[in-house]
């Protein structure tokens, strides 16, 4: 078996010492120390889960005997998609923003799970389908903008309009350049059919300290002022060092009805 990247797994991240285990399970927390005085810092932790809730969350992102997670399918349209018979989520973000190394790195604990990551943007073309056992399945949707499928609209409208299990759509951003023109198409989208969301800013381990905080704190005045169905907490994640990983593999299992109580709004 293929060894498993460092700090994919809690235990490893527990051993590091106190400041970087925050960064690498609550980097916007982390972040958040380097704020002004008397910025509100509310919206940094509405999403705190405690260590059973984060371990309990790696044991559905880990497969064993009794527990499968597989590539089920892709389908260019509706009536491709399979039955929709468990809890979902899916992933959209504009091509080249990391959706697939960050869906790599969710199931890294999996490593038997094959999530074709390109050099090229827009390499996803369809929707692609992952069961995660009898508890949820997740959906990599093809990238918008530069290089999207012509069919897109008709593809992913379709999707988040008729999917009647889908719990929860995660919309990525670049951490290194915030929330970009091609991004607002995807807020529209979701906020015209009133879908619930949260958005994840991808690659900050490519983002120096100050880019990141600027870019968080405009994001997040964004989703206060303009936004209606994103949840208020960003949600930072780097797939290359596991920060935010874990804390959103906890997400992922809360909003699909797999973790019993956890503090979230």
């Amino acid at each position: 078996a293929r060894a498993l990247p460092s700090l994919s797994a809690l235990p490893e991240v527990l051993r590091l010492e106190q400041s970087r285990r925050t960064g690498v399970l609550f980097p916007l927390q982390k972040l958040a120390r380097y704020l002004a005085p008397g910025v509100d810092t509310e919206r940094f932790r509405l999403f705190q889960p405690g260590l059973d809730a984060l371990y309990r969350a790696e044991g559905l992102f880990r497969s064993d005997r009794g527990h499968t997670i597989d590539y089920v399918s892709s389908a260019v349209r509706m009536d491709h998609a399979p039955p929709p018979d468990r809890p979902e989520v899916c992933f959209i973000g504009r091509s080249n923003v990391g959706k697939s190394s960050l869906i790599r790195a969710l199931f890294s604990l999996s490593p038997e799970v094959e999530v074709r990551v390109s050099k090229t943007p827009g390499h996803t073309k369809k929707m692609n389908f992952f069961r995660v056992g009898k508890y949820f399945t997740l959906v990599d949707m093809p990238g918008y903008g530069y290089r999207a499928p012509k069919d897109f609209a008709e593809m992913v409208e379709a999707y988040l309009q008729e999917r009647p299990n889908l719990k929860r759509t995660f919309l990525l951003v670049d951490g290194l350049v915030g929330l970009q023109k091609t991004d607002h198409i995807g807020v529209e989208m979701l906020e015209e059919f009133g879908i619930p969301y949260v958005m994840v800013l991808t690659k900050i381990d490519r983002a120096s300290r100050g880019v990141l905080l600027k870019n968080v704190l405009e994001i997040q005045d964004y989703v206060k002022e303009k936004t209606h169905g994103c949840f208020p907490q960003l949600f930072l994640v780097s797939s290359l060092e596991f920060s935010g990983v874990h804390l959103l593999r906890c997400f992922v299992a809360h909003v699909t009805g797999n973790l019993p109580t956890v503090e979230a709004r």
